[in-house]
């Protein structure tokens, strides 16, 4: 999957090698390697995955060692059949127990892929086979679920990232073609970091006591003479593992129509994504078909979202594809929209300002099914106060680094339908998952909203956010901010049924 394009029946069944090692936190290291899987199944499996170190050529001259699955980035594009069961072998070469999470899929917890929900491990220089039944239909991903710490050559900061798509039973067309398109960096480093820029989201408004108790506690850090807290820069940026300009460019035809499968594969980062002079008209979030489809000039993706769009090729020439930060863009994250007939420099151009908003592609009102139970958790950040990295809280309690299961926060009923209230005490975005089930937006700043599902979703700075889900996927289920800082030091919680 390296800048092509994927025939909708195409069906890949892959295998490399490579063996290196990788590094994991200390805290999970001993319950990694104690894991024994049993290995039972017969016959060979559908799809093959090996975890390893391997050399990725992302532009001329550069070249960089990652953690990859099957000697490649993005890992092979996998697609399942909706309700037709498959089985996946993943070995792992490294020196290092991994796990492979199914992100977005309504799966066990023993497939999930997420040692605090209890998934086996793969042990290292072992193998794990896994079967399951791929749903729903869209797209969604698999990626590796280590946390990384202040390892910055482990978890999500590795290559470890593939897209996944699961065909539906009925196809709704309306395309000529699909591309996929992963957005990666490369090269991290620790900065100690400011503010984050969340201009491009709304609804914008801020909920006053929010704000005050964060900045308050910032302020009050800031005077002991504490820094702001560590945060994660790169180096390298790409599309499909290679840099603007690098590889060959993406070629239409004036008229067609391409649906844009676009996964942010990032660690950390919230990407944009514009195609001058075209249009996004989106028909779907994480995989999910949206109730109103919108024409719109920008995507936005918080860590692990996707997008699938349709792009309507009417401008012919040569353009750059990329992200409206120019140094970001300048520095690999874009690629070339080439139109057939034309050759030329690729030409880049800003949209007009534009506003992301979930509130967009909604149902009007409220939703019609209310929540039989609503937890609330307030969302904190204690700045460098773990080791000169942040700690997060959810209503004052981090998510131990510990070995083991520990024990669920919140306790559901299987059957009943939950809601959670979100505030933010923080001046950052984070991108909220939700493990093995999808859930609904139901207020976001205030407004009532109803009809778009997802499974990750970005809640604003000092902003309250409510979404429901159904618990009809029983099991130890986590709920977690999706970029890798923050999830690594406590920003997690469980749930569990009862």
């Amino acid at each position: 999957m390296r800048n092509e394009t994927a025939s909708r029946r195409e069906f890949l069944k892959v295998v490399g090698t490579a063996t290196c090692g990788a590094a994991c936190p200390n805290a999970l290291r001993g319950f990694a390697m104690q894991t024994k899987v049993p290995q039972t199944a017969v016959g060979p499996p559908d799809y093959v995955l090996r975890i390893a170190a391997s050399a990725v050529e992302i532009g001329p001259k550069r070249i960089i060692s990652t953690i990859t699955y099957n000697g490649q980035f993005p890992g092979p594009l996998l697609r399942f059949k909706e309700g037709q069961p498959v089985s996946v072998e993943v070995h792992n070469d490294t020196d290092t127990a991994e796990q492979l999470h199914w992100h977005g899929q309504f799966v066990s917890t023993d497939v999930d892929g997420a040692a605090e929900e209890g998934t086996p491990f793969i042990p290292a220089h072992g193998m794990r086979r896994i079967e399951f039944t791929p749903r729903p239909a869209g797209l969604r991903f698999y990626h590796t679920h280590n946390r990384a710490g202040a390892d910055l050559y482990a978890g999500q900061y590795t290559g470890q990232v593939g897209a996944v798509y699961i065909e539906p039973r009925h196809e709704p067309g309306g395309y000529d073609r699909e591309v996929f398109l992963v957005l990666k960096e490369f090269e991290p480093t620790f900065s100690q970091g400011g503010d984050m820029a969340q201009d491009f989201l709304a609804p914008a408004m801020k909920v006053k006591e929010l704000e005050s108790a964060g900045e308050t506690a910032m302020r009050a850090s800031l005077a002991k003479g504490i820094p702001h807290g560590y945060e994660v820069g790169y180096r390298y940026f790409t599309i499909n593992g290679r840099m603007l300009g690098h590889g060959e460019p993406l070629r239409v035809k004036q008229g067609e129509r391409v649906l844009f499968h676009v996964l942010n594969g990032s660690a950390t980062e919230i990407r944009s994504l514009a195609l001058p002079g075209h249009l996004f008209k989106v028909v779907a979030l994480d995989g999910n078909a949206i109730p109103v489809p919108a024409e719109i000039p920008v995507l936005w993706l918080g860590t692990a979202e996707r997008i699938s769009a349709i792009v309507e090729m009417n401008q012919p020439g040569v353009w750059i594809m990329g992200d409206l930060a120019d140094d970001d863009r300048g520095h690999g994250m874009g690629i070339v929209v080439e139109y057939a007939g034309h050759s030329a420099k690729p030409v880049w151009t800003p949209p007009m300002p534009f506003h992301w908003n979930y509130l967009r592609f909604a149902k009007s009102g409220a939703t019609a099914a209310p929540p039989d139970e609503t937890f609330d958790m307030l969302i904190a950040k204690g700045n460098a106060a773990e080791g000169g990295f942040n700690r997060w809280t959810i209503n004052g309690t981090a998510y131990p680094m510990t070995e083991g299961i520990v024990p669920a926060s919140f306790h559901l009923t299987q059957g009943r339908r939950y809601g959670i209230r979100m505030r933010n005490a923080s001046d950052d975005i984070h991108p909220i998952h939700l493990h093995r089930h999808s859930f609904e937006l139901t207020r976001i700043a205030g407004v009532a909203t109803a009809g778009v599902m997802k499974d990750v979703v970005m809640l604003g700075g000092y902003q309250e956010m409510e979404l429901d889900f159904t618990a009809d996927n029983p099991g130890l289920t986590l709920f977690h901010c999706h970029q890798q800082l923050h999830m690594d030091f406590g920003f997690m919680t469980l749930f569990d049924y009862v």
